[in-house]
This record gives C-alpha cells, sequence and structure tokens, in this order.
C-alpha cells in the first residue's frame, strides 16, 4: 500500500487536470530553501522562498536533471529572492538549484524546471485571416512617386500599401488606450514633395470630441500629434466625401482642412498650428448642450466637403513653385451652407483663400425631378478633381449627388468645369436612387480617362464601375454585380502611373482590376492585412475541438474559425445574422454550438437564435424563442452588443437578452431550456440595472460542473449608482442565488456591461473570475465568497466615478491553458493597467503578479473581446483590429 505521504508528493511531481509543478524543497543546517521555475517569453523566471537563515545564494543550471556538470549562472546576496536567466535559449529545456550556505554549511534546493520561450513574445502579433470586414472610405495615391498608396477605414485605422508583397501594413497599430477613437480616420493626404510625409486626421465622431492630425517623416511607421480645434467624424455618415485634408503642391507646409462643424481651416506651419479661413465663414456649429446644431442632423454634419489646388501635379516633371498655391475651391454640404448663410454650394478663392466668391453649378442639380424624386435636391459634392493639365485649358470633374453615403443614393451627376463654364452632364446616375460617388482622372483633354462609381446599387449585375478613356464622351461598364462588389463605390481611384490600373472601395474592403481596358475586365480583392472586422464576442473551445474558437461579429454574423490563416467559412450560411451576438459550446461535446444575433434584412429575415450539432457544418433555428424574441421581420430580440448565451451542456442554456433593443417584451431577464430550446422559462433572475446606455447579466457557464451557471450585472453604468451583483446557480439556471459577500457589497461598484466582465477558470470548478473596470475579483466557491485583487488599478487613483478614469484598471479578463511551471492551474489574461501602464497582460499565479504580453508597438487603440487558448499555452485573441493572437 502506498503512503498517503508519497501519493500526495506524486501529485505534486505530475500534476492533476494541467496543475502546475509544486515548489522544489531542500533543506540543511536548519533551513529549507524551495525553488521554482517559469519559462517566460524572453528569459526564465527563478523564485524561492526561505525557511531559516542563510549567508550567501548561489544559482546553478543544468540541461538535464543530473546535477553532476551543472554550472553557476549567478552568485546573489542572502536577501535575494528571485533571478531571471536571461540567457536561457528558446526552447531549449533547463534545470535549476539554489545553492544557499547556512552556519553549518552549503546546501541545495530541489531541482525546478522550465523551458525558455515557451510563451509568444510580446511583439508577435498577427491577424486571424478575414480580409477586409469593413468599410474603406477612402484611397489616397501618391501623385509623384509609384506604388505609394494608404487606405483609410471608419474603425480600424490606416494601412500602406506593400507592393511588393502585395498587402497592406497596419500603420495605426501603435494608438494607445486613450487612442481608440482616433481609429476612426476621416482623411489622409500626402506631401507631393516627399513621399515619406503623410498627414492623417483621425476622430471616430463629431460628437466625441476634437480631432487630432497625426504626421509622420516616414510613411507612417511612427508619429507625432497635434490636437484639433474641432471634430471629425471618421465613421460617421459621409465618411467617404473628401479628401477633407489637402496638403498645397506649391508650399507643402501649408495645409487646409475641410471641417464637418467649423468651416474651413488653415495652418502654415505643416499643422502645428491651425486658424480658421473666416474669409469664408466664421460660423461654427455647437455640437454640446441641450440643443446642438449637430443634432438636426443626426449627429452627422458634413459641413465643408473638399479643397482643390488649381494645381496640376503630373506623374513625372512637377516642381514645387515654393509659393503658396492662390487659385482654389471647395465645396460646402447643405447643412453648413443653411446654418452660416451660405449662398452657393461651391466656392473659388484666388488669393490663397483670403477671399472667396461663390461659384453657380448647373441648375439641372438643384431643380430636377421625376416620379421617383418629386422636389428638387440639395446636393452634396462627394468627390471634385482636377485633371493633370498644366495649361489654361486644364479641367475639373465633379460629381453631384443627393445623399452623403455611404453608399449615396441619387439623383446624381458628373459634369467638367473649366473654371466658367460648365459641360453637360457626362454621366447620369443608372436610376433616379442611385447615386454617383469616387470619381479619379488620368491624363488630360480629349484622351482624359475617367473612373466613376455607380453607388447604392446593391442588386444582381447591378453597375460599380464606369469607365471613359474619351473625357466622357463615351463610357463602358468595368465593373458590375457578379465581377466586383457594388453598393459603397464611394471612392475610386486610377493608378497615376498606370490607367488601366483602377481601384475602388466597398463595404468589405478594396477590389482592383489591372486590364480596365480590357474587353473583359477582371477584379481581384486585396484586402490581405485589412482587417476590421467590429468583433462583438469571443469564445475558444476545449483540446481536441475541430475548430479554433467562434465569434460574434458585426455585419457578418456568427463564424467558426477553424484555421488561423485562411478566412472561415464555417457560419450559418441562409441563417447568418445582421449582427452575431452571443455564442457558446458544450464544454464537454464543443461540437455543440448556440448562437443568437440580429436578422440581417436579407435571407435571414426571422431567425435570431441558432444551434449546430457538428461544430457548425450545419445549423438550426432553435424550435421557439423566448418572449423578448418574438417571430417577425428584422425583430432586435433584446440582441444589442450586451445579449450573449452560456451553454452548459446540449441543449441546455441560458440567454440573456440586451435592454437596449427597442423591444418592449424584454426587461433584461434571461430566459433558460433544457429542451435545445423547444421551451423557454425565465430565470428568477431580477431585471439588470438599466440606464440610458444597454444592459444585460453577464452570463457563464461553469466548464466542470454542467448544473452550474454564473451571473453578473455590473450595474448598468459608471453613473447609475447602483453597485454590481453576482448570482450562482447550482440547478442549471433555473434558479439564481445572489452572493452575499461584503466583498461584492463594498467594492463591486456600478459598471457599464462593456466595461465589466464575467469567466470562469476551464479547469477546476467553482473558480470564478469577474472584473468592475477597475480591479479583478476572484472566487474558488462558485461566487460564496470572494477576493479583491489589487495587482491592478485604474488611472488616475482620484476619478470621478460619473466621467470615469483615463485608463481602465480592469475590463476584460479571460482564462487558459496554463503555462508550464505555473503555479495555478490557469493562465490569467486581463485587459487593463497595472503600474500604470495599460495593456494585456498574463498572469501564471492568480493574479499575484501580472507580466504584460503586448507592447507598444501593439495596442490597437485599445482591447475589446477577449478569449484565452485551451491549446496553446501563452496565446491569447483579442479584439483590436479584427482578430489579433500572438504567436
Amino acid at each position: 500500500m502506498k503512503s498517503p505521504h508519497k501519493i500526495a508528493s506524486l501529485v505534486l511531481a505530475l500534476g492533476v487536470a494541467g496543475l502546475a509543478q509544486a515548489q522544489s524543497c531542500g533543506s540543511g543546517g536548519g533551513t529549507t530553501v524551495c525553488l521554482t521555475a517559469t519559462g517566460n517569453a524572453s528569459n526564465i523566471q527563478l523564485g524561492w522562498t526561505v525557511q531559516g537563515a542563510v549567508s550567501g545564494l548561489q544559482v546553478y543550471r543544468n540541461t538535464s536533471s543530473d546535477p553532476n556538470g551543472r554550472q553557476r549562472i549567478a552568485q546573489l546576496a542572502s536577501s535575494v529572492r528571485s533571478y531571471a536567466d536571461a540567457t536561457a535559449a528558446a526552447g531549449s529545456h533547463y534545470w535549476y538549484w539554489v545553492k544557499f550556505t547556512t552556519a553549518a554549511g552549503s546546501y541545495n534546493s530541489g531541482a525546478a524546471d522550465a523551458q525558455a520561450g515557451t510563451a509568444p513574445p510580446a511583439g508577435s502579433w498577427a491577424n486571424v485571416k478575414f480580409g477586409g470586414g469593413g468599410y474603406v472610405p477612402g484611397l489616397i495615391y501618391h501623385p509623384t512617386v509609384p506604388n505609394v498608396l494608404y487606405a483609410r477605414t471608419d474603425v480600424a485605422g490606416a494601412y500602406r500599401w506593400d507592393n511588393t508583397n502585395s498587402k497592406w501594413i497596419p500603420i495605426t497599430d501603435m494608438f494607445g488606450f486613450t487612442e481608440g477613437r482616433f481609429q476612426g480616420v476621416e482623411s489622409i493626404a500626402l506631401d507631393p514633395t516627399d513621399a515619406n510625409k503623410v498627414y492623417l486626421v483621425g476622430g471616430s465622431y463629431v460628437n466625441g470630441g476634437n480631432a487630432r492630425l497625426y504626421k509622420s517623416s516616414n510613411r507612417g511607421d511612427t508619429w507625432t500629434y497635434v490636437d484639433l480645434p474641432f471634430p471629425a467624424g471618421g465613421n460617421n455618415a459621409g465618411r467617404a466625401i473628401g479628401e477633407r485634408l489637402m496638403v498645397d503642391p506649391n508650399k507643402p507646409s501649408v495645409l487646409f482642412y475641410a471641417s464637418r462643424t467649423q468651416g474651413l481651416w488653415k495652418s502654415a506651419d505643416s499643422g502645428s498650428t491651425w486658424n480658421q479661413v473666416t474669409g469664408l465663414s466664421t460660423y461654427k456649429m455647437t455640437t454640446s448642450g441641450s440643443n446642438p446644431d449637430i443634432a438636426q442632423f443626426g449627429n452627422s454634419p458634413i459641413g465643408i466637403e473638399g479643397v482643390v489646388f488649381d494645381t496640376a501635379v503630373p506623374p513625372t516633371g512637377f516642381v514645387s513653385s515654393g509659393t503658396p498655391t492662390q487659385t482654389l475651391y471647395v465645396s460646402v454640404a447643405p447643412d453648413y451652407k443653411g446654418l452660416a448663410g451660405l449662398s452657393h454650394y461651391l466656392y473659388k478663392s484666388t488669393d490663397g483663400g483670403a477671399t472667396w466668391t461663390g461659384v453657380a453649378i448647373p441648375s439641372l442639380v438643384t431643380t430636377y425631378t421625376d416620379a421617383s424624386q418629386t422636389t428638387p435636391i440639395k446636393p452634396h459634392i462627394p468627390h471634385f478633381v482636377r485633371d493633370m493639365d498644366t495649361s489654361a485649358s486644364r479641367k475639373f470633374y465633379v460629381v453631384f449627388t443627393k445623399d452623403t453615403g455611404p453608399g449615396a443614393g441619387g439623383p446624381a451627376w458628373l459634369y467638367s468645369f473649366d473654371g466658367t463654364n460648365w459641360s453637360a452632364p457626362l454621366k447620369t446616375g443608372p436610376w433616379t436612387a442611385a447615386g454617383l460617388g469616387g470619381v479619379s482622372v488620368y491624363g488630360s483633354g480629349a484622351t482624359t480617362r475617367i473612373a466613376l462609381g455607380a453607388t447604392n446599387t446593391w442588386y444582381g449585375a447591378s453597375p460599380a464601375i464606369f469607365y471613359s478613356k474619351n473625357a466622357g464622351t463615351s463610357w463602358t461598364t468595368i465593373g458590375y454585380g457578379g465581377i466586383t462588389s457594388i453598393g459603397w463605390m464611394d471612392d475610386v481611384e486610377i493608378d497615376p502611373f498606370n490607367p488601366d490600373h483602377v481601384l475602388h472601395v466597398h463595404g468589405g474592403g478594396v477590389e482592383s482590376i489591372a486590364n480596365a481596358s480590357a474587353a473583359t475586365p477582371s477584379w481581384t480583392p486585396i484586402v490581405d492585412g485589412i482587417e476590421e472586422l467590429a468583433t462583438r464576442t469571443l469564445m475558444t473551445p476545449p483540446a481536441g475541438a475541430s475548430y479554433r474558437f467562434l465569434a460574434g461579429y458585426w455585419d457578418v454574423g456568427t463564424q467558426v474559425h477553424t484555421d488561423l490563416n485562411t478566412k472561415p467559412t464555417t457560419n450559418p450560411g441562409n441563417l447568418t445574422f445582421g449582427n452575431g451576438n452571443g455564442v457558446d459550446m458544450a464544454w464537454e461535446n464543443p461540437a455543440y454550438i448556440a448562437a443568437i444575433g440580429n436578422t440581417n434584412g436579407g435571407s435571414n429575415l426571422s431567425t435570431v437564435g441558432v444551434y449546430s450539432t457538428n461544430s457548425g457544418a450545419t445549423w438550426s433555428a432553435f424550435p421557439s424563442r423566448p418572449p423578448f424574441a418574438p417571430a417577425g421581420a428584422n425583430i432586435d430580440q433584446g440582441g444589442g452588443t450586451e445579449a450573449n448565451i452560456a451553454v452548459m451542456a446540449q441543449g441546455r442554456l441560458v440567454w440573456a437578452p440586451s435592454t437596449y433593443s427597442g423591444n418592449t417584451t424584454s426587461n433584461g431577464v434571461p430566459y433558460y431550456t433544457n429542451d435545445n430550446g423547444a421551451t423557454w422559462t425565465a430565470t428568477n433572475l431580477p431585471p439588470p440595472t438599466q440606464t440610458s446606455i444597454g444592459s444585460a447579466y453577464h452570463l457563464a457557464a461553469d466548464r466542470k460542473n454542467p448544473n452550474k451557471v454564473y451571473a453578473y450585472d455590473s450595474g448598468g453604468a459608471r453613473w447609475s449608482n447602483t453597485n454590481g451583483s453576482f448570482y450562482y446557480s447550482f440547478d442549471g439556471g433555473k434558479t439564481f442565488t445572489k452572493s452575499t459577500d461584503p466583498t461584492l457589497a463594498s467594492g463591486l461598484s456600478f459598471q457599464s456591461y462593456l466595461s465589466s466582465w464575467l469567466a470562469v477558470n476551464p479547469y477546476v470548478e467553482g473558480d470564478v473570475w469577474l472584473t468592475n473596470g477597475h480591479n479583478v475579483f476572484h472566487s474558488t466557491n462558485s461566487g460564496l465568497t470572494w477576493t479583491k485583487l489589487t495587482t491592478m488599478s485604474s488611472v488616475p487613483a482620484n476619478f470621478n466615478q460619473y466621467q470615469g478614469p483615463t485608463l481602465q484598471g480592469a475590463s476584460r479578463v479571460a482564462l487558459g491553458k496554463p503555462m508550464p511551471g505555473s503555479s495555478y492551474s490557469a493562465a490569467v489574461y486581463l485587459v487593463g493597467t497595472v503600474g500604470g501602464v495599460a495593456g494585456i497582460f498574463r498572469s501564471d499565479n492568480a493574479g499575484a503578479s501580472w507580466v504584460r504580453i503586448n507592447d507598444d508597438a501593439h495596442q490597437w487603440g485599445g482591447i475589446g473581446a477577449l478569449a484565452a487558448d485551451n491549446v496553446v499555452a501563452g496565446r491569447v485573441y483579442l479584439a483590436g483590429r479584427g482578430v489579433l493572437y500572438n504567436y
């Protein structure tokens, strides 16, 4: 019979269910020293405890457990209790001893082993491949240097084209956690005389605060910035209008900006300082207060639309004069025109912007009516470009359209303009409701090439791109539904060095054609590197599942990712959601997946909850739905960003709706089913705290006990004055009990859904973690009692609760496969702030200490959804620019 002592020693040495190796101890001279070793990305971290008195310490290392032949690598003071072996070779396995000296002699700790480089290094991050996944409002070519091209997105920053490798390189990943709102890029401008200089204006929403100008002298590898005196709307309506930021080709230190709310602005010192161009207008829209100007435009005013210099910049032979361009034009949207009391939609200056004269536009634009358009429009000018003619015979090409876009509706027209006279319409929208968007020209005179986008064309073989080789006298349709993407052709660009090479944007990325003049044009997506899916939720399965993770996205619904390097093809198909909200799997049978979302208005007009029993190969709608998800076309079903589900076992789940759905049948109370959705029953949970923003219960199923499920009401919002509450159920969600632990009652505070989280340790029953935006709370007994961790904290320490901190101490937490040698049964990942530094951190000792696993070059403007891998130790998936993972 084995002795209890030996059985316990065997358990500690071998580990149970992923438990980490225990300390390795040695005694002598009345002293005991216990050593642990943990492999990190760049070193092996040693730590030891000392019971007794020592006068000296030495660290030894070997490549086997045999102490013979070991080498001393450090001699330390008697008070030292840790050492980092930075000389350990990545991937190599080492054994360590601490030799300690006492009054009686020298002795050794037990041997502790670890492997170096077992965690991905901080700087090694890659995107999970999807390709595009969102709207690209603008493309910007450098006019005088080949293949210098940038793309701006509305939510995922900006990119530079790598022509050698045919992919896009992200250039705003270094934007920090306080810079997330600047990832909505409203405009990019390039210095025509210096291809290394690039300017970028970031600011997602007009009502979100003033914008920021970023400046780079190395094509976006690094940036400096200037805070601007006006807001931007990189994700507002009309975000493809422009480019709003323009560099004077004759005097590149002169910049103009067509702002949405504050009129026209000018800088004479490369963007360092700015002044309103008051010769045009002094009006500034109000953006805050009880009834701001912008409210009457849905908080998406358009303002001044664009700036055009009357200077030719041909691809070769251009010489900057060194004197500011005197003749320039600006286009004015109807909203600013009306508020500012301006009389024209187009203005011209001949003195560098000091004074302005209105330019009459074609009368047809403001008088046209038909059966579909019964009243004349107030036009927008989404794009206004100049040809390459260096003489007085130059022409401008101007698009007029009814709506702002994306996918601006018509009626719409393209005209040319010689500075005095307008042509007859060169092109009219393909039908009244179809607009015209992007326009680009190459060359001059009668052989001017024009590429023109048709917008708001959505179905079948609808036209997308028109092309003319004779200045608009005749046209061919080189892009239409079936051979390229359609709908949001709000920007079109001709390569300034190859007129047969044309690009256009759309709602999912960028398309390219290299043979625009061919009888059979062929389009290719160029989206490698652009990743801008807005991610709502991520969930990782246990080891042995046939997929890597599950995701719920805006726009493309639920996706099952089986390969990190290829676009997923496993999804609910014609049942797919417009937006995917919650998704989860049965831990003991991960082939069972359940998902909820919003109807997509296309192939799916009614289904809001689905399940699969074969890892997503096929899907079915739940037989019935809870009362908050009634049948009917485009029912929201309480499926705001907050809606989520927890799966305890196949066919057994709890569904928590959002309170921000416009669905009066939903008060946020979760429902459960034990029969795969055939019936649904309300839990006994009270409605979650409700405020002016969406709220819902966070749900999490215990991965070791299918009868246990947890619910967390975070308190609704940071201004709710209602502390959060945690509930546990031991009967599969039928009844919940509120935790009365005083640690939660006094310390949980109140927070919004998206700044708080709930997670479980998948390897230990009853091991629960939650965040309240500021700290992490940990329970080892299913939530009956809690410990508040203080190894993270919000910044500043004395922040105003209503306004919130600058940096949140703890917003997301996730647990996954433990690192070799860790002292806790799971790796714990935190999105938060440790030691005053915001980032994503890992703890291998249950939150006692943290190591940052990202770096300043990889911050993505902040991190949203989070999930830890259960197969690769040290790997985490996160929502930043699309979904990223470390490797």
